[in-house]
């Protein structure tokens, strides 16, 4: 396979993604794969879809991506809402014809476990927050999958892990957005501390994670405008408290 970025949660942050390819084009990479929540937030849902659409990269649903199609209009997240009502049907219908998992050779791409897309495969929420997960727990959680590498998304969090078995886990972190708070199953945050965009480069067996200067005080703005302030605070700083 050739020098490959990944990519994950974009979340409609158009000047975030243009950074990333930019980034990842001058450091030689010739295909990119993307593992989902490509589009939801208060930013630029549609002029994102309208980037990535002709790319036509290997790319994975998200939470967001199901959400945003599936979710009622009266339980339907605010930043769910705004891509749904933005998004044109053209749009809306690439979203709705994406897998949910891709494996392509020796790796599998999934966002976040296997067969769940909203549940962390490398962190665990108890009552004290995040924290992360211990191997048991993560290879409950990759019960069935016996490729070598597993790329994943979902918690925003850049890591790289290998389990005692030889398998290895890689999240490129968020492209758009690096800090957030959730309440599901209990009350946590997660934070990178930096506004940097994040994605990974994967080179003949070699991972490198790596961040990306971009403009995300246009992107803060952008959010301020639609309403997102708590979104702004988040894309300034890297920290949700």
């Amino acid at each position: 396979m050739t020098r490959t970025a990944v990519l994950s949660d974009i979340h409609g942050n158009l000047s975030a993604l243009e950074a990333v390819i930019a980034d990842a084009e001058q450091r030689g990479c010739i295909e990119f794969v993307n593992l989902g929540d490509i589009l939801s937030g208060p930013l630029w849902p549609s002029e994102t879809a309208n980037l990535l659409m002709p790319l036509n990269w290997p790319t994975i649903a998200g939470n967001h991506e199901r959400q945003v199609l599936t979710d009622p209009d009266d339980r339907i997240g605010l930043s769910d809402k705004f891509t749904r009502s933005a998004c044109s049907s053209y749009q809306l219908a690439w979203l709705a014809a994406l897998p949910s998992e891709l494996a392509i050779g020796n790796f599998l791409c999934t966002h976040a476990r296997p067969g769940n897309d909203h549940e962390y495969l490398l962190e665990s929420v108890d009552t004290e927050g995040l924290r992360d997960a211990t191997d048991q727990e993560v290879k409950e959680r990759l019960k069935g999958v016996d490729h070598e590498l597993v790329l994943h998304g979902h918690s925003h969090l850049p890591k790289v892990r290998r389990l005692s078995d030889g398998r290895v886990l890689a999240n490129p972190g968020s492209v758009g957005l690096p800090a957030y708070d959730d309440n599901r199953p209990f009350e946590h945050v997660v934070e990178t501390g930096s506004p940097k965009a994040r994605y990974l480069i994967l080179d003949k067996g070699e991972i490198e994670l790596l961040s990306v200067d971009y403009d995300f005080e246009c992107a803060a703005r952008r959010a301020e405008s639609n309403g997102a302030n708590d979104w702004a605070g988040f894309l300034r700083t890297g920290k949700a408290r």
